[in-house]
């Protein structure tokens, strides 16, 4: 299992989105994320979210909400475990990304474009400023067949 962490920065009604379009044998080939990335030694979720953004776009981030947990459970990959945040508040300049395409994006026009289906039920919680949430994702190859939100079985998007 893995932990990782995936920070949806907001400026001017867009997300900050990666278009994973760079990596080859990338679980997230072709499909619009977040920024983040997988936990170093030691970090805590926070420290990893900062390092990740900073690391990805060049942008220093600055307050945060710890919007939740996802665990995400797949018949191909290893059970992770995704810190998901928020940040309005953020600086510096864009950096060209190595894993894929840096884009602001509507946050509207997101649901539109090439995202994990269970993505839609976590980018609604942010939205709705939703209080800290554990949400369990089963997928079976790139299907969402599952999705379970603080402990109950929630309907699929």
């Amino acid at each position: 299992m893995k932990n990782t962490t995936l920070c949806h920065l907001e400026k001017d009604g867009k997300y900050l989105m990666l278009h994973r379009v760079k990596k080859e044998n990338d679980l997230n080939r072709d499909k619009w994320v977040g920024i983040g990335g997988k936990f170093e030694d030691k970090e805590s979720p926070e420290e990893c979210a900062r390092r990740e953004v900073l690391e990805e776009t060049g942008l220093v981030m600055g307050q945060a909400r710890y919007c939740g947990i996802v665990t995400f459970v797949s018949d191909r990959w290893e059970t992770e475990y995704m810190h998901l945040f928020h940040s309005l508040d953020f600086s510096g300049d864009l950096i060209e990304c190595d894993e894929g395409d840096l884009c602001w994006v509507d946050k509207q026009a997101l649901y539109e474009l090439p995202i994990w289906q269970g993505d839609k039920i976590f980018l609604k919680l942010i939205e709705e400023g939703a209080p800290f949430f554990s949400l369990k994702l089963v997928y079976a190859g790139d299907r969402l067949i599952s999705a379970v939100l603080n402990g109950k079985e929630c309907e699929l998007p």
